[in-house]
């Protein structure tokens, strides 16, 4: 989309609606940004200083809340200063967010599932338990299909498992850059 945005009111110039789910992408990518500069204990301050592209502080402020999109390039040059690979931010991003979750690998921290006292999804408590024999980090990975095949077995809606399991999404913030 070329048209400046008001993301407030979701308004683009001449008045079209922005979609919604890019504005909870925005703000994901951003949340997920944050929470890993957070995690290595940086200010705006310091990862600004160490990108090469000389952006400001109140453009990252503006990245992290969500309020401004992102290029690749900006995203990859943001993860590359982090230590982080991008294809790891945008799929906890979207996981938290619970968006296209029917369509990527779910990361599931078993041991915190095992936690959850919901009556509805106490099935999975017992695929979890078998899960983390076979999974001595804790992490499991789901495929999409696997999940369809989970959630036909267990008597759940795609969506409604997806849902339930994105909750999980594990907080390794010490990803390593994949290159």
């Amino acid at each position: 989309m070329n048209a400046p945005v008001d993301l407030a009111s979701g308004t683009a110039t001449g008045g079209a609606r922005v979609d919604l789910t890019e504005r909870a992408i925005s703000r994901a990518l951003g949340e997920e940004l944050r929470r890993t500069r957070e995690a290595r204990g940086w200010s705006r301050a310091q990862l600004v200083g160490m990108l090469p592209s000389g952006i400001g502080d109140r453009t990252l402020l503006s990245y992290e809340h969500g309020t401004r999109h992102l290029t690749v390039l900006r995203l990859i040059e943001l993860c590359n200063a982090l230590g982080v690979a991008a294809d790891t931010v945008v799929a906890h991003a979207l996981q938290r967010a619970r968006i296209h979750l029917e369509n990527q690998n779910l990361r599931i921290d078993l041991r915190v599932m095992l936690r959850d006292s919901s009556d509805k999804f106490r099935p999975m408590a017992q695929w979890a338990r078998n899960k983390l024999n076979e999974t001595p980090d804790g992490i499991a990975e789901l495929a999409p299909a696997a999940a369809r095949e989970l959630a036909i077995f267990a008597g759940y809606t795609v969506r409604e498992l997806a849902d339930y399991l994105a909750m999980f999404v594990p907080d390794d913030t010490e990803a390593t850059n994949s290159e």
